[in-house]
């Protein structure tokens, strides 16, 4: 049994989900109110001088603090079913039914928030790792209870909660830069869904693991 990773926006997804999730768990007036207060940031994040993270972590504060948690699962709920579907590349379905089908284990490892996803995956039976948010009292705090899971941090909780050398071979999917360093634990990578190779067409240089192809 392998184990594949795969990224889920852009790499699963044909665009960035982020923003539709909050845009289908938020309630309108407070969407419309948090748009105002974010204007300088996307501003920023448009030209470059924001980062993607810190623009994320503006947003959960603004759309999610103080919202209760069963609102916002449920909300991920019908965001699985009537959101989702239509955005999934079927070369990704295709893939990660192809690994089920080998009995590899599938995990999902994304930046994206595991409170959004949770229902999808569970529905196509795969594993989630993501960014998780704090909640107290049955309400969320409008902060992430740990970093958000991005760049080598996928790499840390991958591999604080699995032991990749246990796997005769470990694949990874991914479709930005920011995807290099899950890539680099590979095996076998594939950035936009073509073969990857280490130092090829990339800003980046990863090591792949010992014995890998």
């Amino acid at each position: 049994m392998d184990i594949a990773l795969f990224d889920f926006d852009g790499t699963i997804t044909d665009r960035e989900m982020f923003a539709a999730f909050l845009e289908h768990a938020v309630p309108r007036r407070r969407l419309a109110l948090g748009k105002v207060f974010l204007a300088p940031l996307i501003v920023g994040y448009k030209l470059g001088v924001v980062p993607a993270n810190t623009i994320r972590a503006a947003a959960v504060r603004v759309g999610l603090s103080g919202a209760p948690l069963q609102a916002v699962e449920h909300a991920a709920t019908s965001f699985a079913t009537d959101v989702l579907p239509s955005t999934v590349r079927p070369v990704a379905l295709e893939r990660i039914r192809w690994h089920q089908a080998r009995g590899d284990r599938v995990v999902v490892v994304t930046g994206a928030l595991e409170l959004a996803l949770r229902p999808w995956c569970d529905r196509h039976s795969v594993e989630l790792v993501g960014s998780q948010l704090e909640h107290r009292g049955g309400r969320l705090t409008g902060r992430y209870s740990r970093p958000q899971c991005l760049r080598q941090h996928k790499v840390s909780r991958v591999t604080e909660l699995y032991d990749l050398e246990q796997y005769p071979a470990v694949h990874a999917y991914g479709d930005t830069p920011d995807d290099f360093a899950l890539l680099s634990v590979a095996h076998h990578g594939h950035y936009r869904w073509q073969p990857y190779k280490a130092g090829a067409n990339n800003s980046s240089k990863p090591t792949p693991l010992r014995g890998a192809a």
